[in-house]
């Protein structure tokens, strides 16, 4: 039986529709903002420390894409579990605490050769095209 990362992650997007990617110090893939909920967070509240401690932006408002589900990128052994948002911030977006790198993509057309979290390929990106 895999163990579970319950997570709580943002879909950031520009006046371009590009989606804002990160990735942790000392690995290799990207995926979207956010993380673990601290004790008895709820969904944005976490989201909201999430995005000011990775990005230093303010989450203005959030809205609830889905809730998916995908092997863990960066943890072997692990299912990862997504309340994911479509998230509008605002503030100067920068990488912090963990976070070594940004990228920004079309989602329609991912860079061949980034790597992408299997969350965000198989399951997010599906889903957020399917709104357009």
């Amino acid at each position: 039986m895999s163990k579970v990362l319950d997570i709580v992650t943002a879909v950031i997007r520009d006046q371009d529709g590009r989606m804002l990617l990160v990735r942790k110090r000392g690995t290799a893939i990207f995926m979207k903002p956010g993380g673990k909920r601290d004790g008895d967070e709820d969904d944005l509240t976490a989201l909201a420390r999430e995005l000011d401690e990775e990005l230093g932006c303010r989450l203005v408002s959030a809205t609830l894409l889905g809730r998916f589900s995908a092997p863990a990128a960066n943890e072997a052994g692990f299912t990862v579990q997504s309340a994911t948002y479509l998230a509008v911030v605002e503030g100067e977006i920068a990488a912090q605490a963990e976070i070594e790198e940004l990228a920004w993509i079309d989602p329609a057309a991912p860079p061949a050769g980034l790597p992408l979290a299997p969350l965000l390929k198989d399951e997010v990106i599906p889903a957020l095209l399917a709104l357009a």
